[in-house]
């Protein structure tokens, strides 16, 4: 016998365009119910989970991040998202391709892992969307989009710059971009850090937009400003969930106060239309400590709004 009731579309339905009615509150979970599949022919966004924290210097949790965050998204998938007006999905073949799959077991080995597995993504086609996982997962992510699209332009939303020298190599989600910098994959000139609110002297070449900055010049300033320095840069987008404020996002490992609000921070990405992303990662939700899911909902609130950010400018495909 064939069951034959609607539901659990994340896994029977075929198509990977448009929204699908489903109980928000049930049905088995995907990144906005998109259908689970590794074929990615024809597929241009395809959603990824990195569950690791094994680099978090304060609060683990973070590997549990992309199960939270597929779970708060389930609440948006049910029609066309404000105030953007339009269902991204119906522009773009987006799917959730599981997660990368890693061996706690062998720490040595997860960057070159979770490089392989981005550049998997990329050789098929597709651009990626990553949920991680604590924030040293984009070292391996940008080494992977570099070696397709050449040194990009970062733009960082954080309250730390992750810049901290490292000599020794090591595993650690605050000294990321000082390798990235040092390897040549992100080019500083084109590149904006954005919610800064911790001391680095060395900024690195990097251009701060702090928090006290957004706070004094508002989103629409910090957009125009972060368009201005990428210009036509090819840039990659990455969101750690403690750039907002602790009262916005309590669950992440780091949290800093002082924060920008959650509408802040999506205000500047939807005005980030011209910049030509890549890719994007949104990392640092550890659930364990959150309150009414509201981290891991405001992550999966600004991994939508860039799919907006990138649907915005084509027509619908169905």
């Amino acid at each position: 016998m064939t069951i034959k009731d609607a539901g659990d579309r994340t896994f029977t339905v075929r198509s990977p365009y448009g929204l699908h009615d489903e109980a928000t509150y049930a049905g088995a979970l995907s990144f906005l119910r998109r259908p689970y599949t590794r074929d990615l022919e024809g597929v241009d966004v395809a959603v990824t989970g990195i569950p690791f924290d094994l680099a978090t210097t304060n609060r683990p949790g973070a590997r549990l991040g992309p199960r939270a965050v597929r779970t708060s998204s389930a609440q948006l998938s049910w029609g066309p998202p404000w105030p953007w007006g339009f269902d991204p999905t119906k522009r773009l073949a987006i799917v959730d391709t599981g997660d990368c799959v890693l061996d706690h077991g062998r720490p040595a080995e997860i960057p070159a892992r979770i490089e392989r597995h981005a550049a998997d993504i990329l050789d098929a086609g597709a651009s990626m969307l990553a949920i991680g996982g604590d924030h040293f997962i984009t070292l391996p992510l940008l080494r992977a989009h570099a070696a397709r699209f050449g040194p990009l332009a970062l733009v960082h939303f954080d309250a730390h710059s992750d810049t901290w020298k490292d000599e020794d190599g090591r595993i650690d989600h605050g000294t990321m971009f000082w390798h990235a910098v040092r390897e040549g994959i992100v080019d500083v000139t084109r590149s904006v850090q954005i919610g800064i609110r911790t001391h680095n002297e060395d900024h690195l070449g990097f251009t701060w937009l702090d928090a006290a900055w957004v706070h004094e010049h508002g989103p629409a300033a910090t957009a125009q400003e972060t368009r201005r320095i990428v210009g036509d840069a090819k840039a990659y987008l990455t969101f750690d969930i403690d750039c907002l404020d602790p009262a916005y996002a309590p669950g992440t490992g780091t949290p800093v106060a002082g924060g920008l609000s959650t509408y802040q921070a999506q205000s500047i990405i939807r005005a980030l239309s011209g910049i030509d992303f890549v890719g994007m990662d949104v990392v640092e939700v550890a659930p364990a400590y959150d309150v009414a899911e509201n981290t891991a909902l405001a992550a999966a609130s600004i991994a939508l709004d860039y799919l907006c950010l990138m649907a915005r400018s084509r027509p619908d495909a169905i």
